[in-house]
């Protein structure tokens, strides 16, 4: 996924509940929603982050030897300036892009 599509604020914003608990008719089962794809994204980003970075990786038998290259850090910067999961995926919940499926339940969308 390019987050850099995603137009979600970097900082906290203050939200509506009623209007984010609509679809769900329950404000926590809207947050654990949001909550597990947060978890997702975090996980997704990370593995971006580490297969990036492993391009960068030498191998030394001398610990104290760091090699900084550029490039890598700012791979580093770009994947530090992102918002955070939870705000990416609220963001993706208020625009509809977010499937659920909640067992017992129906869902209208």
């Amino acid at each position: 996924m390019d987050y850099k599509k995603i137009n979600a604020p970097h900082n906290t914003i203050t939200r509506d509940m009623v209007k984010l608990g609509s679809d769900t008719g329950n404000i926590y089962e809207t947050v654990m929603i949001i909550s597990k794809r947060a978890n997702q994204i975090g996980q997704e980003i990370k593995r971006d982050l580490e297969t990036k970075l492993q391009e960068f990786a030498s191998y030394s038998e001398n610990p104290e030897e760091v090699n900084e290259n550029r490039e890598q850090i700012e791979i580093s910067r770009f994947y530090e300036r992102l918002p955070k999961p939870t705000l990416l995926a609220a963001k993706e919940y208020e625009d509809g892009m977010i499937y659920y499926n909640m067992p017992g339940k129906h869902r209208n969308k």
